[in-house]
């Protein structure tokens, strides 16, 4: 049985199994979690609000399995179930629920919104014991406010951080006893909130409806941020004072919330601070660096491009390089030993000498190039044994960022992140990886790739600067990627892979936004890559997404050759592929690396066999879905043999 997909929560890195809904579905509940939750942290005295996803989310976050049954044909069998839980809740002492419906951010249709409304009418009509907060986030339901307060909801959430401009409409329309959560405090971002502008909103607010009707609130859940700043120790003063991680920013919500019952006396100390934080930071030398602004206003449009199209540049590679049909390579990184990860921590102590760590890191890639060899691999990786993280690794090495000792945020599962901090502009000071893709290129006579992280991907995993456009930024790190692309063409690699899984990840929410965002992002990556040589082949990989509604965008990168997650999805994600008749080469993943499971040879060949029918022989790369970094050798050598005897056998067949 095949894994459930795994894709992005909106537009944010924190990753959900989407929920399958297949025919003659039926639903019950199967946890208790957050009554238990609610029942222990009572006990302890404190008396919680707890929250549950929305059943409208829910369903549209998820899909259906085979037929035509739309998903939100089950509202009416799972709305027994979440009446159960409300009741249960009620019973056990809860005032308060809190439930987010965050699709509602997005474009509905009209039948989408009714079912929503004739849904929670249902829902909340037989109960009034419990008070329901309806929470959204990441984007305004300006479009859809004056159905919503129709419904018999308690309490609207605005996301007033990402939306500031929907207050006005949501202030014209709510009508008692309505309450307004103001989410002024920024849940996603790491930097102090304004409190001037802040509190003017509350101001504005308490004018408009009075203070009895308010709640004030981080924008969505600080699931996003890390948690206390003041365990950091080793950031610079003038960086940190411009922090608040989650700890602070509950500090803010209650400056806000005492302005907002006493008046701007009461808290005149905070904002004055505050704001003399921010008037150092638009002077300071440290964030603004005058050449990275010179280099960006002499941008040109040739910059953006490669000399020559890809039907073109593709007889030149093809010449160079000598790969076979069905040509086989790994996505970038391999298995993280205990042994490589203590080798980082123990030259980062002192314990290793740097001869001795570039020694060891040496042998590491040479046994991965040899390894690769082996098996008969055909484009091969080093294996990146120095690189802790694909942004942070960059981003150690690039002027403008910084770095948290616990800044930890999760990311799906058990698995966290440490996202660096985008403080200021950004530039390179000198080559990040060249040296270690030269050597593990003087180890073998094939082709070995260079593997790179994409502008888009190191702005949206990393807490970003909030005082210019995230554009500016993005093409900040692109010029930074352009000048390491340059530098390992002239060392002599012909290959080189930049990851952009996160560019789908960024798009807004709304659709008329796509376009702006799409054109500066795509524009990123062909900063990042046009300037080599027509005869340099250049790579990207996404994972996790749907390219449904962005395959123009992902054409439009010009990259030779994509990779993409395909295991999970069946194959699906490559059907838009055919049908938009996608022009450059595509390495769909032919096995799911988040599995131990090894694949057989049958089972990789039958589903090459299906990707032929969708993509050209003279189109279609072979590898897996994604990174090894996570798995273990054993598991990583049998499966990368089989894929490697899977496609050979193939290619005697064609």
């Amino acid at each position: 049985v095949a894994p459930m997909e795994m894709t992005k929560w909106f537009n944010t890195n924190y990753h959900y199994i989407v929920p399958e809904f297949e025919a003659n579905q039926t639903f019950s509940l199967g946890s208790t979690k957050v009554i238990d939750e609610f029942i222990e942290a009572k006990n302890k005295g404190i008396l919680t609000r707890p929250v549950l996803l929305g059943p409208v989310s829910f369903l549209l976050l998820g899909k259906s399995k085979g037929g035509d049954t739309q998903s939100l044909h089950y509202l009416d069998d799972i709305a027994p179930i979440y009446r159960e839980v409300l009741s249960r809740l009620s019973q056990e002492g809860a005032q308060w629920v809190q439930i987010d419906e965050p699709i509602l951010v997005q474009d509905l249709t009209a039948d989408q919104i009714d079912a929503f409304a004739k849904a929670y009418r249902v829902l909340l009509g037989n109960q009034n014991a419990l008070k329901i907060c309806l929470a959204t986030y990441f984007g305004s339901i300006s479009d859809k406010i004056q159905q919503l307060v129709d419904i018999p909801f308690d309490a609207i959430h605005l996301d007033l951080v990402s939306a500031p401009d929907q207050l006005d409409e949501a202030l014209d329309y709510i009508r008692e006893p309505m309450m307004l959560s103001l989410g002024i405090v920024n849940g996603r971002n790491i930097w102090k909130t304004n409190l001037t502008p802040s509190l003017c909103t509350v101001d504005k607010a308490v004018q408009a409806i009075g203070k009895e009707r308010l709640i004030i609130s981080p924008s969505c859940s600080l699931l996003h941020c890390p948690i206390d700043l003041d365990r950091e120790e080793n950031l610079a003063t003038e960086i940190r004072e411009r922090l608040a991680f989650a700890k602070q920013k509950l500090h803010e919500i209650t400056v806000l919330q005492k302005a907002a019952e006493q008046g701007w006396n009461a808290v005149q100390d905070e904002p004055d601070e505050n704001q003399a934080v921010w008037t150092r930071s638009q002077e300071s030398d440290v964030i603004h660096n005058a050449t990275v602004q010179e280099r960006m206003r002499s941008l040109n449009e040739s910059m953006f491009s490669r000399s020559r199209p890809y039907s073109e540049r593709k007889v030149i590679q093809r010449e160079k390089l000598h790969l076979p049909e069905l040509p086989t390579t790994t996505i970038g990184s391999f298995p993280q030993t205990r042994d490589i990860q203590k080798a980082r921590a123990d030259y980062k102590k002192g314990v290793l000498s740097e001869v001795e760590y570039q020694f060891w890191m040496a042998e590491e890639i040479k046994k991965t190039i040899r390894f690769q060899e082996n098996i008969g691999l055909d484009v091969l990786v080093h294996g990146e044994p120095e690189r802790n993280d694909m942004v942070e690794y960059f981003g150690q090495m690039l002027n403008g960022f910084a770095f948290t000792q616990n800044g930890w945020v999760q990311s799906y599962g058990s698995r966290c992140v440490k996202p660096p901090i985008i403080y200021g502009d950004v530039s390179r000071p000198g080559p990040m990886t060249v040296e270690w893709i030269r050597l593990a290129q003087s180890f073998t006579d094939k082709p070995v790739k260079g593997m790179l992280t994409g502008p888009v991907t190191i702005l949206q995993w990393s807490f970003v600067r909030e005082d210019q456009p995230r554009k500016d930024t993005a093409w900040q790190i692109a010029l930074c990627i352009r000048d390491e692309v340059n530098d390992l063409e002239k060392a002599g690699i012909s290959i080189i892979q930049i990851d952009e899984p996160a560019l789908r990840e960024g798009v807004p929410l709304k659709q008329s936004e796509w376009p702006e965002y799409y054109d500066w992002a795509v524009k990123a990556f062909r900063l990042a890559t046009s300037g080599v040589e027509d005869s340099t082949q250049i790579h990207t990989h996404m994972c996790y997404c749907d390219f449904n509604d962005s395959i123009e965008a992902i054409a439009a990168l010009d990259a030779d050759v994509i990779s993409i997650e395909a295991s999970r999805s069946d194959s699906e994600l490559l059907k838009v592929f055919a049908h938009f008749n996608y022009p450059n080469d595509v390495g769909p993943g032919v096995y799911d690396i988040h599995s131990p499971r090894v694949p057989s040879v049958a089972e990789i060949k039958t589903l090459l066999q299906q990707m032929l029918k969708m993509l050209r022989c003279d189109q279609l790369w072979v590898n897996p879905d994604c990174g090894l970094k996570t798995r273990d050798w054993p598991e990583v050598e049998q499966s990368l043999k089989n894929m490697v005897d899977a496609a050979s056998e193939l290619r005697d067949k064609l």
